[in-house]
C-alpha cells in the first residue's frame, strides 16, 4: 500500500486477512470478565403503574445516585437534566447542602423531596440524599464519523460488542487523544454512554463522534467505501502490529472482552494484526490493547508512513 494511501476501489485487500476472534494481544485479551452491559439512554415512553417506572428509569441508565457519583458527574461535565435532593429535616447536612448549591449553580433544576421518594428510586439504598437524572446521550450517525475523517489519513475505532463501560470509556479517551475521527459501536449488546463512560473517558465522549449502528459488518463496508482499510485486532493474526499496514485511513476493529471479534465482522476486515508478547500474563485487556494500536497508527501518521513496512 502506498504511503498514506486510501483504499482503491476494486483493489485486492491487504495481506493477512483475519478470521479470528479476540482483541490484539499475545494470547487473547479477555479484559474485564464482567458481562454487565453499561447503562443505555432510553426512550421517554409512558410509565406503567407501581414499581415498573422506577425500574425502567434505572435500566435506561439515566439515574445517578450518591454524593460522590453526583460530584464526579458534575466534574466531568456530564449533562444533567434534574436533581432530587432530600428535604431538610433536623440538623442540616452541610455537605448535602453544598452539593445542592453546586447543582443549582450548574443550572441543574433541584427539587426537594422526602427521603421515601429517594429510597424508592434507589437501586441499592445508598443514595445519600441525592439522585440526579441525566440527559440522553446524542449519538452521531456513521456519516458524521466519515465526514469528520476528511480526505487524508484518519482513524476510526470500531468496537465489536465491548460491554464494559470502563473499557468503553477508556477506549473513547484514547481515540480522542490520538485524534481519531470517531468510534463506532453496535446498538445491541454493547456498552453505551452512561455515567461510567463519562468518568473513564474523562469527558472525551463529549468531544468525539460516537455512532451506534445496527450492523457492524455493514458499517465496515461503508467505511471501506469511504477509503478505509479494516483491520481486525486478534491474537490469531499472522502479522504483528509492527509489520501490519496500520497507517493511512484505518478502521481498527477491537473485539469484546469475552468473545473477541465475531466471525462475520472478522471476514469483513481486510487484514488482521496482533500484539507480540513475551511475558507470562495472559494478555492485555481490550482498552490497553486499543491504546497500543491507536498510538502505532499515530506514529505512522506522524512519520508520514502509511506503507506496509
Amino acid at each position: 500500500m502506498a504511503r498514506n494511501q486510501s483504499r482503491t476501489p476494486g483493489r485486492d485487500p491487504r495481506p493477512g486477512k483475519g478470521r479470528a476472534a479476540r482483541p490484539a494481544t499475545g494470547r487473547g485479551a479477555r479484559g474485564t470478565k464482567g458481562r454487565a452491559v453499561g447503562p443505555r439512554p432510553g426512550g421517554r415512553g409512558g410509565a406503567r403503574p407501581g414499581a415498573a417506572p422506577r425500574r425502567d428509569a434505572r435500566e435506561r441508565g439515566d439515574l445517578i445516585e450518591g454524593r460522590r457519583a453526583v460530584e464526579e458527574a458534575l466534574a466531568c461535565g456530564m449533562p444533567l437534566r434534574s436533581a432530587l435532593v432530600q428535604e431538610r429535616s433536623g440538623e442540616r447536612d452541610q455537605t448535602l447542602e453544598a452539593l445542592a448549591r453546586r447543582l443549582d449553580e450548574a443550572g441543574v433544576p433541584v427539587e426537594r423531596v422526602p427521603r421515601a421518594r429517594l429510597d424508592a428510586l434507589s437501586s441499592h439504598g445508598a443514595h445519600q440524599g441525592v439522585v440526579v437524572r441525566t440527559r440522553p446521550f446524542e449519538y452521531a450517525e456513521l456519516s458524521d464519523v466519515i465526514a469528520a475523517a476528511g480526505e487524508g489519513p484518519a482513524l476510526v475505532v470500531v468496537l465489536d460488542h465491548v460491554t464494559d463501560q470502563g473499557n468503553f470509556g477508556a477506549i473513547v479517551r484514547t481515540a480522542e487523544v490520538v485524534g481519531a475521527a470517531g468510534v463506532v459501536v453496535a446498538k445491541a449488546r454493547s456498552a453505551s454512554v452512561g455515567a461510567g463512560a463519562y468518568k473513564t473517558s474523562a469527558g472525551a465522549v463529549m468531544h468525539l463522534p460516537i455512532a451506534q449502528v445496527p450492523n457492524l459488518a455493514r458499517a465496515l463496508e461503508q467505511l471501506k467505501q469511504a477509503g478505509f482499510w479494516a483491520c481486525a485486532a486478534t491474537e490469531h493474526a499472522r502479522e504483528d502490529v509492527w509489520h501490519a499496514p496500520l497507517g493511512g485511513r484505518l478502521a481498527l476493529v477491537m473485539g469484546s472482552e469475552g468473545e473477541g471479534i465475531s466471525r462475520l465482522v472478522a471476514e469483513t476486515c481486510d487484514f488482521s494484526c496482533r500484539l507480540p508478547q513475551r511475558g507470562r500474563v495472559e494478555s492485555l485487556n481490550v482498552a490497553q490493547a486499543t491504546t497500543v494500536l491507536c498510538y502505532e497508527w499515530l506514529r505512522r501518521v506522524e512519520l508520514g508512513d502509511g506503507s506496509d513496512a
